[in-house]
């Protein structure tokens, strides 16, 4: 067994009960889907270099782009998830928020390519399922319409169909609130219902703008 391998094994060992779970077949699990994820990321940043007309390069973005390092993160931590190893998965998912301030729980479910654009203050709560070719910028939420510990068996956070953009500060709440397919959710929109596939949501409220007149000159 290569060294990496026995390392990892012993961290999970100081979190699980040998005697309830496989460690080196979770283990063996685990690395088989490492190029998985890796080609998952791939396409993440690919997608998130081809969105962002500030970005250099996907090396860029792999590098230097805190949204990046958070999907990252998550899917690695999604997959221990879905390995049923507890606790190590909500750590990694922690760190990537206290360091990039998006928080998204391991045991979200995330389509390839997704695109967070900026990051900071996202929250994806942990029954939300994100389609394909999904697009979201910074405060968004996607949480849920109560919090009551009798919900927890239950599908409480919304529902993002494939290529969904999700603009700036916008809250999106509810189990049964499905974002239609290629559909656009403007900037600061709060959501409980769900909306038809190819929708356009915004915000009805104006901005108004008055300009104060110049001060007539007295001449001497």
């Amino acid at each position: 067994m290569k060294k990496n391998q026995i390392d990892l094994e012993n961290i999970l060992l100081s979190y699980l009960d040998p005697n309830g779970i496989d460690i080196e077949k979770t283990v063996s699990e685990f690395y088989e889907t490492l190029e998985v994820i890796y080609q998952s990321l791939r396409q993440d940043a690919t997608k998130i270099y081809e969105n962002d007309p500030a970005a250099t390069s996907v090396h860029e973005v792999i590098v230097s782009y805190p949204g990046f390092y958070a999907i990252a993160v998550y899917r690695i931590a999604n997959r221990l998830s879905q390995l049923r190893i507890p606790i190590l998965p909500r750590i990694l998912s922690e760190h990537a928020h206290g360091k990039t301030g998006v928080d998204i729980h391991p045991n979200a479910t995330i389509g390839v390519p997704f695109i967070i654009d900026h990051g900071t203050g996202i929250v994806i709560g942990a029954t939300s399922i994100i389609g394909k070719n999904v697009c979201i910028y910074q405060g968004v939420t996607l949480g849920a319409s109560q919090v009551s510990k009798e919900l927890s068996d239950v599908k409480r956070h919304p529902t993002v169909e494939d290529n969904v953009i999700i603009y700036a500060r916008s809250t999106i709440l509810g189990g049964y609130t499905t974002i239609g397919h290629n559909s656009i959710i403007g900037g600061s929109v709060f959501l409980t219902k769900s909306v038809s596939p190819y929708s356009n949501v915004f915000n009805t409220h104006q901005l108004r703008i008055d300009v104060k007149q110049q001060p007539v000159s007295q001449s001497a």
